[in-house]
């Protein structure tokens, strides 16, 4: 009988409500549906309760979630970054080359993905001039690197964006060492003397992130925006031209829906491939 393949999320969210959970925790239903495999799915509340995820699983997936994600000395940060440390570590022992144990598949979401480019020392983290939040275009930043989680997505492709702080200034040598691939950036600006922030890295074979929220729900995005207090106070905030244009994008099929429909499904199918495939040899 085959083993259920076990996946953790990295509840990053610190209490804080939110859609993220909601899209994530769908996601992993439906390709447990589609793929009719068991699955058990964990949730490790990381910053509320200090609770970390052993190497036991299979996959995992960090959150977005609020606030700054600068060096803050809160408790559970060094278990976090020593998690992170560990995956890597996991994915090159010999334990691993030899067969003898499957590789950690990793998923970076918006704060993770800030989180493990700071922590890495991949470019710098600012905080924003202004916030970032709508559905926006992210383009390639070489037209030679082939991803395959973006296989099936056009060029430029949307996604939704929501975010203070930015990934920006990365640092060649460090990316070098790491053998780290940039693979987005945001929307060219013209009009804006801004550095472009960079939205998605390939960190390994095994360990990926974008600073977007590639789980991102159209449907139930629009049914959380158009709620009368969250619609309040996204035109209060960013303007009801803004708001317009974000709930027009969530409706487009060619936008979000497809987006959603494509990043972490590939990530949750290779991922499973490459368990299974090993358990079979094993």
């Amino acid at each position: 009988m085959q083993k259920p393949l076990k996946i953790a999320i990295l509840d990053m969210y610190n209490n804080f409500p939110g859609e993220g959970m909601r899209c994530i925790v769908k996601l992993i239903d439906e390709f447990q549906e589609r793929e009719k495999i068991n699955i058990e799915t964990t949730i490790f509340n990381v910053r509320a309760n200090n609770e970390i995820p052993d190497l036991s699983f299979d996959i995992y997936i960090s959150t977005g979630g609020p606030g700054s994600p600068l060096e803050l000395g809160e408790s559970w940060e060094e278990p976090y970054f020593k998690f992170i440390d560990s995956v890597f570590a996991h994915n090159n022992s010999e334990q691993v080359k030899y067969e003898e144990s499957t590789k950690k598949y990793l998923f970076l979401i918006c704060h993770s993905f800030q989180l493990v480019a700071r922590h890495l020392g991949i470019g710098n983290i600012t905080k924003r001039r202004s916030t970032a939040f709508g559905v926006f275009p992210v383009n390639q930043i070489d037209k030679n690197v082939k991803e395959e989680l973006f296989a099936g997505l056009p060029e430029p492709f949307y996604v939704v964006d929501s975010r203070d702080y930015q990934l920006v200034s990365p640092n060649k040598k460090r990316i070098n060492q790491l053998g780290v691939t940039l693979l987005r950036m945001e929307k060219e600006r013209p009009h804006v003397n801004l550095e472009r922030a960079i939205m998605a890295i390939r960190f390994s074979e095994e360990v990926f992130g974008t600073q977007f929220h590639p789980e991102a729900d159209g449907i139930g995005m629009k049914k959380y925006l158009s709620s009368y207090d969250k619609k309040k106070a996204v035109i209060k905030t960013h303007g009801l031209e803004k708001y317009n244009d974000m709930i027009d994008k969530l409706d487009d099929p060619d936008k979000i829906i497809l987006t959603e429909s494509i990043i972490i499904p590939k990530f949750l199918k290779k991922a499973m491939e490459s368990v299974m495939q090993l358990e079979l040899v094993m």
